[in-house]
Formats: C-alpha cells, sequence, structure tokens
C-alpha cells in the first residue's frame, strides 16, 4: 500500500466533511501540521471541532482557520497568543473547551488505546470539574475525562519512512504522537520521507500502523515569540 501523496491537498482527497472533529499536532508553533491546515483552509470545510493544544497564532498555523470562520469549536490548553481567537470566543463566535495540558494529551493518547474514559485529580475544585463525574479512590477525589476519538488526525514528523514510521523532534514529540493515534484517519506530513528500513526500529516514536498518508515538502520554522538579551 503506497500511503506517499504528491501534495497535502491530495492527501485529504475524500476525508473531510462539515462538523468534523480534526485531532491536530504541534506545540505552539513548533511542529504544527502547516501544509495540511493550509489544505484545509483551501477546502473550505466548516463547522470543525478542532483538538489541539493550542490554535496557532494570528495568520499562521491553526489562526488561519480563524481567520476564515471555519472552526466552531477549539478543546486547547492554551490560547494567549491569538487575539483573533480571544475576540471570537468573547464574543460568542467561537466554541471552547479548556483542558489542562496533561489532560488533553491523555484524553488523545486514551483515545488511540481505545479507552473511553480515565479519571484523574486535575482539574478537581475548579471549572474544568463541572458537570464530570467524580469518584473517590484511596480518599482523594477524581474527575471522570473522555478519551478523544477524531474523525481525522492531521500530524508533522521530523522523519518518517514509506511505511509511515516516524520519528519527531524534541518539543514537537509532546502531541504529535497521541493526536496521530487518537484519529480513525491520521494523515502526516514529514520533512524528509525515507526508504523503509533506513531508520532503526529503537528510534521509532510512532508506528507506522497509525499512519494512513505522508506528504512530503517544505516548512517555515517560525519562533513564536523571540526574546534576546543586549550584548
Amino acid at each position: 500500500m503506497n500511503k506517499v501523496c504528491a501534495s497535502a491537498t491530495e492527501a485529504l482527497d475524500g476525508m473531510l466533511e462539515d462538523g468534523m472533529l480534526i485531532a491536530a499536532g504541534g506545540f505552539g508553533l513548533c511542529g504544527i501540521p502547516e501544509l495540511l491546515i493550509d489544505a484545509l483552509v483551501e477546502s473550505g470545510v466548516k463547522d470543525i471541532t478542532i483538538a489541539s493544544n493550542n490554535c496557532g497564532v494570528d495568520g499562521f498555523g491553526l489562526g488561519k482557520l480563524l481567520d476564515t470562520r471555519q472552526i466552531k469549536k477549539m478543546m486547547a490548553s492554551y490560547v494567549g497568543e491569538n487575539a483573533e481567537f480571544m475576540r471570537q470566543y468573547l464574543s460568542g463566535e467561537l466554541e471552547l473547551e479548556f483542558n489542562p495540558q496533561g489532560t488533553l494529551a491523555e484524553r488523545m493518547r486514551a483515545g488511540g488505546a481505545g479507552i473511553p474514559g480515565f479519571y484523574t485529580k486535575t482539574g478537581v475544585g475548579t471549572v474544568i470539574a463541572e458537570g464530570k463525574d467524580h469518584r473517590d479512590f484511596g480518599g482523594e477525589t477524581y474527575i471522570l475525562e473522555e478519551g478523544i476519538f477524531a474523525d481525522l488526525s492531521i500530524v508533522k514528523a521530523w522523519k518518517a519512512d514509506e511505511s509511515g514510521n516516524a520519528i519527531f523532534r524534541k518539543t514537537a514529540r509532546n502531541f504529535n504522537p497521541p493526536a496521530a493515534m487518537c484519529g480513525k484517519v491520521c494523515i502526516m506530513e514529514v520533512e524528509e520521507i525515507v526508504p523503509v528500513g533506513a531508520l532503526d526500529p529503537d528510534a521509532i516514536h510512532l508506528p507506522g500502523i497509525y499512519v494512513h498518508r505522508l506528504i512530503q515538502g517544505e516548512h517555515e520554522k517560525r519562533i513564536e515569540q523571540r526574546t534576546t538579551r543586549r550584548r
């Protein structure tokens, strides 16, 4: 089975429908699938729910989907870098489901492992816990969080072979593997695709069984906030 596609548009062909849930990898602007995001913008798919750590920045990454009003709801941990996100949320145009970062990552991982829910202490006694089942274990209170089962996952890897066995670099490994796991279909963009057998099996972060389609392309490596010191 050939998983390698010629472009992001080709990779997304037949995968999109209005109202779908998409899990997107990345952490800040590190390891975001920007080529696939651009293809989503061009597709015109609308009323989508995005599960991702954050929503890019104004005019870049997932922020582009905010500019075109294609996102109906965000399931995220951090939204502080995006003024348009704030405007849409405060005006009631955008639904928001806040998740602590560890909880969001575990909800994705749980979905990928076929686990419908798990209990965690994180968020007990806060607005995060409102409306959720509470149970006591060992004298401590926990809340029930549900696994995320996405219709589609879009992620970005540093290097992968033609079967989709992938390696992520540094911070890009935070959310990309669990996001890839929780989708019914996973599409991955890669900086470099190599032949099967070229990668050390012990270095693989995500097995190719989770990956359905691959693209390779040029990527823009932005820095979210550049901070320097005086010489």
